[in-house]
């Protein structure tokens, strides 16, 4: 009985705690200078041989840059053209998702209130709303893109009050628009007495090293310093054991469903995995995860032209990639994404996802837990092309070609894994958990 609760404790957390584990064992590359740990692909049990494929498809994409971390080490960095690692981009829209994660530290100085109205801080007038509904407009609002102001205006940019019309309670319509946004940057400047760029640098720049500055409301840096940001997520706010944002309850919903219209954004970061969402421009519900390929829980700062920034929590993983448009179309979201993560799956030989899939109905393994032997339900050993074994970091531990069932799992240490099962008629694997005691 002992033994059988103990191994519940541990099923429990390694499903529902890893996030916080895994933050505490993170690489993080000095504050200042260019040093930064790498680790190679093939230690990663990667597939090595698509990587010059991912490397020119990122080149045919117009990349400027393309770097992925696996648990903060370096793993593939790329620059194209005359591009170069102390290069300046734009990050458009990704910036968003840095905007989101300040508004969390400047909540947690004790300087604004996410619930507190707009007004409180830009003073009434601030939109051509009357006053009883300009009144209901709040930070949270402002974050999670429901205010209520018109996004149909000619200039979705301008704040001037003139251009801000409500046509909706806050909270009720979900619209991607930029001016209210842009107006989250007077917010705290209003509250900390500080300009954006001043508020932006005391916070960030000292203790993470992101360096860059923003213009026009766009943040501009360096490849690494946006890798640097993906990884301060990654890390849930700290860098190296230093807390820049500890409020797990502002983190948390940053990184959650923030209304009820669009399950696939959070506070200005975009979630996969929630079924269905919303685009900019558009009052249209779409079916289906943002970016299918991508692994469900990843979290994503997207920008115009393809500036992306992906958080992976299961796999240990930051992507980051800036450049040019990759084609059609030009908003944050773009078909780009998803052609991206199946090149990425390639390289991660498939097992990327470190979900269960049901792409095939009835398959199980069994036993679980086990400790030597296992078997595959409804399925024959011939319909089996290869079985990977991956731990809840995205290691491969195991690869099984043509295997005779049951397969023998007795080299594996006692843990919780995932198993990927490659079959014919399928051109996924079907994904199950695995626990070794």
């Amino acid at each position: 009985m002992k033994s059988t609760i103990a191994l519940l404790i541990f099923i429990f957390l390694s499903c529902f705690l890893p996030l916080r584990a895994r933050a505490q064992t993170l690489y993080f590359p000095p504050v200042s200078g260019a040093v930064w740990d790498t680790v190679s692909p093939a230690s990663l049990g990667w597939c090595t041989n698509q990587i010059d494929t991912l490397t020119q498809f990122l080149e045919d994409k117009n990349t400027k840059a393309f770097i992925v971390l696996k648990d903060g080490h370096i793993a593939i960095e790329r620059y194209f053209g005359t591009f170069t690692s102390d290069s300046i981009w734009y990050w458009a829209s990704a910036g968003k998702s840095l905007t989101a994660f300040l508004a969390g530290v400047a909540q947690e100085d004790g300087i604004l209130n996410i619930n507190d109205t707009v007004a409180n801080y830009l003073g009434s007038g601030w939109t051509s709303c009357i006053f009883a509904d300009e009144e209901k407009i709040k930070i949270v609002d402002q974050l999670s893109m429901t205010s209520g102001l018109d996004d149909g205006v000619i200039d979705p940019d301008c704040t001037d009050p003139t251009c801000l019309n409500c046509i909706a309670a806050p909270g009720t319509r979900w619209a991607y628009h930029n001016a209210p946004y842009h107006l989250v940057h007077d917010v705290i400047e209003s509250a900390s007495g500080q300009t954006w760029n001043q508020y932006t640098f005391s916070k960030l720049t000292f203790q993470t090293g992101i360096t860059g500055g923003w213009l026009d409301h766009v943040f501009y840096s360096t490849p690494r310093s946006m890798a640097r940001f993906g990884l301060l997520v990654q890390a849930l706010g700290s860098w190296n054991n230093n807390p820049i944002l500890s409020d797990t309850t502002y983190f948390n919903q940053m990184l959650n469903t923030s209304q009820t219209m669009n399950p696939s954004y959070g506070y200005l970061w975009w979630l996969n995995g929630k079924g269905s969402y919303m685009l900019p421009g558009f009052q249209i519900v779409f079916q289906g995860n943002l970016i299918p390929n991508a692994p469900n829980d990843m979290v994503a700062a997207l920008g115009k032209n393809d500036q992306k920034i992906y958080v992976v929590p299961s796999l240990g993983l930051t992507v980051i990639r800036m450049g040019e448009s990759a084609g059609p179309p030009l908003f944050a979201l773009s078909t780009f994404d998803d052609d991206l993560w199946a090149k990425l799956n390639e390289v991660f030989c498939g097992t990327s996802s470190l979900q269960e899939t049901n792409l095939v109905e009835g398959i199980d393994i069994y036993p679980t837990p086990a400790n030597d032997k296992v078997w595959i339900k409804n399925l024959e050993a011939a319909n089996i092309e290869k079985i990977i074994i991956c731990d809840v970091t995205g290691k491969v531990c195991k690869t099984i070609f043509s295997p005779i069932l049951p397969f023998d799992i007795s080299s594996l240490k006692s843990g919780f894994y995932f198993c990927s099962v490659f079959i014919t008629s399928s051109k996924k694997p079907v994904v199950r958990k695995l626990v070794v005691k």
